[in-house]
């Protein structure tokens, strides 16, 4: 049988942690206790919208229907990348570490945000476009971070196939998904020095 164990946090770990243990119980209190006000802060405070909601959540659970930030529009890609240019551009953003020793990259925002336009762009050059589907069937390699949030940006819908699967399974689940485009690579990079 489990045993539940309590680990206290390192003194110097919570000196450097973004909140205190009263800041996290006064947190989660209020997410039990005011969710919408609770969310609203926290969908205020760390995203980026181009359009506020509505409403913050809107529950028919007798119908099975929860949907949140009803009206409200926003941009992955946009979060994940622009609105940190200006602060944190030269900051590392993707560390890849290859199978072989030593295969390594570093991926700056910037440099990951320059890779993700270009492809978006290919992508609309290639008439994809709001609400296409994308199939992703890629190794684990940056680019496939890079056409996850070229996808996003232009408001295609994406779906990632994992690429241990069989050339019949790949296609079922390209079909299924009415995928206008897929974005894959010509052979794995394990032992390449970079993959492009």
């Amino acid at each position: 049988m489990a045993e539940d164990k309590i680990y206290p946090v390192p003194r110097e770990a919570a000196e450097h942690a973004l909140l205190t243990r009263e800041d996290y119980d006064r947190m989660y209190r209020q997410s039990l206790d005011e969710p919408e006000s609770f969310w609203a802060e926290q969908a205020e405070k760390f995203l980026t919208w181009f359009k506020k909601w509505d409403r913050v959540q809107n529950n028919d659970l007798t119908k099975g229907q929860i949907r949140w930030f009803e009206g409200g529009k926003l941009n992955v890609s946009y979060n994940c990348l622009d609105r940190h240019l200006d602060t944190h551009g030269d900051r590392v953003a993707v560390i890849w570490e290859g199978d072989e020793p030593g295969n390594t990259r570093h991926i700056t925002y910037r440099e990951l945000h320059a890779e993700v336009c270009r492809l978006a762009n290919v992508l609309k050059d290639r008439g994809v476009k709001k609400g296409d589907r994308v199939s992703i069937y890629m190794p684990m390699i940056p680019e496939a971070v890079v056409a996850m949030l070229a996808c996003t940006r232009i408001g295609a819908v994406h779906s990632i196939v994992f690429g241990g699967f069989s050339p019949h399974a790949l296609r079922d689940r390209i079909e299924d998904a009415d995928c206008r485009t897929i974005i894959t690579a010509d052979q794995g990079c394990a032992a390449a020095s970079r993959c492009h």
